[in-house]
């Protein structure tokens, strides 16, 4: 999502008096600058068709190519390879260099790269992505984020640079020690938005590990697929590695139909619904920066005592550390490492993650009021397409003009796929009432809770993936079931009226059409996205809706 970090009001916590003196070389006049650089080289351009550089289709001579038969690993293998690789990251230490035991990269919120979540996260202990014995699956859903970009326009790590350079150009310099040296030469690296060489590599290898284990599923197609994505740089590219990822990449331009939705201030797309929501770009919307800024003024202030040892002629403040450990997400995603990593302990990276995970929480997830109205546009089309009913009422964010065509939206697909961000996947998993993510309830400001499922490196990390498979129990061409698979851990439906606890968190399909038709009629898209409303203090809402019964105190 595009929230600037935004941290108002923060002191600079004074220096500790305690600087450690030992000679420290005077940073660089270039210290915290930003560095650029373009490939290809200038007035360079690629022709294609080049007749000097002929393609394989007019070279010819390609060898053997018959094809082998679809994989179908969700249904035959009897487990799944999981997502565990995090390469060309270096698995970055801690400053009480407790690396070897703590995983570092987790703490990294949404900024982390998708690794599958263990399977009893969301209460299922005993669930697997495999289909269950004596099903077999006939449709799938596929809804997926971007992989790993730079920085959004505006961000904390950027302005910190440019505070830092500020300091070496208009100030009278600083000079840094110990673990923060590298700030005397280090300069910005990062652009903005696009993807990394590591986001393109996530979705070539999702779009590949669903071919293996959805591929058969092609069978049932009778034209080409049609998928979706938004028009922003990094989804047109995420979107196009997944296909590539999944059809190959001589064939994959061949191989369907991309639909790429305007994502932009007042169009309509359930896969970029905060901008057609007027509550997701207010003070409502910023509920959960405000509530992450009260814990990060409370548990960075050890941390600022900490490391001001180590910086003369700079006063760092609460949101100094919070830009500087995000710095180290955004470098190893686009760099490969980060300094930033090992400047913090496990316990101030245990706080950071729990930092995002309020954002998020009160943001853009079930304790937010216009949350559930920003996902319900997506579940209308989910609902659409599992019952092959055409949208016919349109009060929300979905797109009439794409939903209503058989060419954009067809209904009968083996294979659905869309692309989106990680604030979309949170509102649509608060709509479609998947409750085991919020059963720890509201997040407190003031500390941890020793247990919660709100962890948004498990929910929404770069390249999440959350997973609807339609399946047949027992196995027969006439879906019965269904079912939600969250990053790879199987999600409980109990939240669905009417469907109730299994051990594979399936629900027959009529059942949970019905109960999530009952969610989609009780969510309140146009009061929850543009009514004139105060959120209640304390904010109790676990549900992603404002309480209906404190509607009369409203506008």
């Amino acid at each position: 999502m595009l929230h600037a970090l935004c941290l108002l009001g923060l002191v600079p916590f004074a220096s500790a008096g305690i600087f450690n003196r030992a000679a420290a070389a005077k940073a660089s006049t270039f210290a915290g600058s930003t560095t650029t650089f373009a490939f290809p080289p200038p007035n360079v351009t690629a022709t294609v068709p080049d007749p000097n550089f002929p393609d394989a289709a007019a070279v010819g001579f390609a060898g053997p190519t018959p094809t082998g038969d679809e994989a179908f690993a969700i249904e035959t293998a009897p487990a799944l390879a999981s997502f565990k690789n995090t390469a060309p990251i270096v698995a970055p230490d801690t400053a009480d260099h407790k690396g070897a035991q703590f995983d570092v990269i987790k703490s990294w919120g949404n900024l982390a790269p998708m690794r599958s979540v263990d399977p009893g996260f969301f209460g299922l202990p005993d669930a697997s992505p495999v289909v269950p014995k004596g099903c077999s699956i006939n449709q799938v859903h596929i809804l997926h984020r971007h992989g790993a970009r730079y920085p959004t326009s505006g961000s904390a790590p950027a302005a910190f640079a440019g505070r830092i350079h500020n300091a070496t150009v208009n100030g009278t310099g600083f000079s840094a020690t110990g673990p923060l040296e590298f700030l005397n030469t280090w300069t910005f690296k990062l652009g903005a938005e696009i993807l990394t060489p590591l986001g393109r590599q996530q979705l070539y290898e999702l779009g590949v590990n669903s071919r293996v284990r959805y591929g058969d599923l092609l069978k049932g197609f009778t034209d080409l697929p049609v998928w979706r994505t938004t028009s922003e740089a990094r989804m047109v590219d995420s979107a196009l590695q997944f296909a590539a990822g999944f059809f190959g990449v001589q064939s994959y331009q061949t191989s369907y139909h991309q639909v790429i939705e305007v994502e932009e201030d007042g169009f309509n797309s359930t896969l970029a619904s905060y901008d057609f929501c007027d509550n997701s770009n207010n003070a409502i919307a910023d509920l959960g920066y405000d509530k992450a800024a009260q814990w990060a003024l409370k548990y960075t202030a050890p941390t600022i005592k900490r490391l001001s040892k180590f910086i003369q002629g700079y006063n760092l403040t609460s949101s100094d550390i919070i830009a500087m450990q995000q710095s180290c997400p955004y470098e190893s995603v686009a760099l490969g490492f980060s300094s930033f990593c090992s400047v913090f302990t496990e316990e101030e990276w245990e706080a950071y993650e729990y930092f995002n995970d309020l954002t998020f929480w009160y943001s853009d997830g079930p304790g937010n009021p216009a949350v559930a109205a920003q996902g319900v546009g997506y579940v209308q089309e989910f609902i659409s397409r599992l019952t092959k009913t055409r949208i016919s009422t349109f009060a929300t964010s979905v797109n009439e003009s794409i939903v209503t065509s058989n060419i954009t939206f067809p209904l009968e697909q083996p294979i659905f796929v869309d692309a989106s961000h990680d604030t979309i996947i949170t509102a649509i998993a608060v709509a479609l009432n998947l409750t085991s993510l919020a059963s720890s309830g509201p997040l407190p400001v003031d500390h941890i809770p020793s247990k919660r499922q709100w962890v948004i490196s498990n929910i929404a990390p770069f390249a999440a993936n959350l997973v609807a498979q339609v399946l047949s129990c027992p196995a027969s061409d006439t879906p019965t079931h269904v079912r939600w698979i969250l990053n790879d851990a199987v999600v409980p439906l109990t939240g669905v009226k009417g469907c109730k606890a299994d051990k594979n968190g399936l629900c027959p399909l009529a059942t949970y059409i019905k109960g999530t038709q009952a969610r989609i009629d009780e969510i309140d898209f146009q009061f929850d996205c543009f009514g004139n409303y105060t959120i209640p203090d304390p904010d109790t809402i676990i549900d992603g809706r404002f309480p209906p019964s404190l509607r009369n105190h409203t506008t």
